[in-house]
């Protein structure tokens, strides 16, 4: 979907819907507006309920200050005009009061932006503005001085957060990989010491594989890959409404018959994905006019080392991660359903899965079907794609369980002889 043929005062309710039904605003908190062609602004209403707007709530600002429109705007204008007053290159400004960020904005710090590369490359740097009156003109200035100093991202002091972007959208990946990093740190913290990842070690993220291979082009679309294009799509949107992925990290993969596969598209936007934007890989192969997910290398290295998985996984769940992040261990001995779907989670270091896809491939085994990457994501595998999605639900729901529980008491394990027991009931190899 290319958000330049949208509107922006359909882009305005599009995005404030996003952002409310993801609980990271409330029906009178957080605006939205973008500076169009003509150097109006386009911006959310000042008291409207934000989970019920419409195109026709939304207001325009001329340049000459004229409100067209039939409500107030926002009471934060003043500021969404100091970012576009310094800034040229921002056409879009959010801001919200999520509440991991907020926890953030009150204890006056920042969240870490370094533990996870999909962060770091999205968000880059971010700044504190110094407290000051809602709609005053002087939070307006205490957040333009962020900006000036270059960042699109400033939390602001006992307020929420300011995102400027190139387009909505752009500042919406911001936003919400800003929150994920905030709601990871959270969950992290409470289970263990935070690995921070050192800055060399995001360079040999930067794969190029995904942009090298070379084209095929289709004949025909046989019904085994247009039922498996549905399913994926109809689970990939189920994944972002409940979290398990972000706007654009998160990675589906599906093996057809004939050895070749599925897989997610580069950059595009999972909440809005079509059944045409999934690309299929045929003999290192891709779809012609097409760029398939970076984990395309990884995807294939694990089909081609084993015969028994047919769908791929990629994820950064937020309690999952929790565990990727720290030193924790990941004991999934909690209820037998984690223990039947997961059996023994691996965690393997974070530049195996760059330096050696091959090697990282061979590690899973059927009593091995998921695994975390230090620092990067978990990957879950099955023997269909619903096995495949089942698992990785049942790996963040037991995260979450763990976590939960922390705080509690000493969280007791299912011992060695039940785990047995679970076996031979189930019949599950080792």
């Amino acid at each position: 979907m290319n958000i330049g043929y949208i509107h922006p005062a359909d882009q305005l309710v599009m995005f404030m819907q996003r952002i409310y039904d993801r609980g990271l605003t409330t029906t009178s908190g957080g605006n939205l507006s973008i500076l169009d062609e003509e150097g109006n602004i386009w911006i959310t209403p000042a008291g409207i309920d934000k989970g019920s707007l419409t195109r026709a709530d939304i207001i325009c600002v001329r340049p000459d200050g004229a409100v067209v429109g039939p409500h107030r705007p926002s009471s934060e204008l003043p500021f969404h005009q100091s970012v576009y007053r310094r800034r040229s290159d921002i056409r879009a400004v959010l801001h919200a009061h999520p509440p991991a960020l907020v926890a953030f904005s009150i204890a006056r710090k920042l969240p870490a932006l370094d533990l996870i590369p999909t962060v770091i490359k999205t968000c880059g740097n971010a700044s504190i503005a110094t407290y000051a009156v809602p709609g005053s003109d002087e939070l307006g200035e205490n957040i333009g001085r962020e900006f000036d100093r270059g960042g699109n991202i400033v939390v602001l002091e006992n307020h929420g957060v300011c995102i400027g972007g190139s387009d909505m959208f752009a500042a919406f990946k911001m936003f919400e990989t800003l929150n994920y990093a905030a709601e990871l740190e959270i969950s992290a913290r409470k289970i263990g010491r935070l690995n921070h990842l050192p800055a060399e070690a995001i360079r040999i993220t930067q794969t190029t594989h995904h942009l090298m291979m070379d084209d095929f082009v289709p004949r025909s679309h046989a019904p085994e890959e247009l039922a498996a294009r549905r399913d994926m799509i109809t689970l990939i949107r189920r994944s972002y409404r409940q979290g398990l992925f972000t706007a654009t990290h998160g990675t589906y993969s599906v093996r057809l018959s004939d050895g070749s596969f599925l897989i997610t598209p580069f950059g595009h936007d999972r909440a809005y994905l079509e059944v045409d934007d999934l690309v299929r890989i045929k003999a290192g192969m891709k779809e012609q006019g097409k760029t398939p997910s970076r984990a395309v290398r990884i995807c294939q290295q694990i089909y081609e080392k084993n015969p028994g998985i047919n769908a791929v996984l990629i994820a950064d769940p937020t309690y999952g991660m929790a565990f990727a992040v720290t030193d924790a261990d990941f004991d999934v001995r909690t209820i037998p359903e984690s223990y039947i779907l997961l059996r023994d989670i691996t965690v393997r270091p974070f530049e195996e899965l760059y330096t050696d896809p091959e090697g990282f491939a061979s590690h899973f085994a059927p009593n091995r079907p998921a695994m975390i990457c230090r620092n990067d994501c978990v990957i879950v595998t099955g023997g269909s794609l619903l096995q495949a999605f089942d698992r990785l639900e049942v790996l963040e729901s037991t995260a979450h369980s763990i976590i939960n529980a922390h705080d509690l008491g000493d969280i007791v394990h299912i011992s060695d002889t039940e785990i047995d027991e679970i076996k031979t009931a189930f019949n599950l190899c080792d």
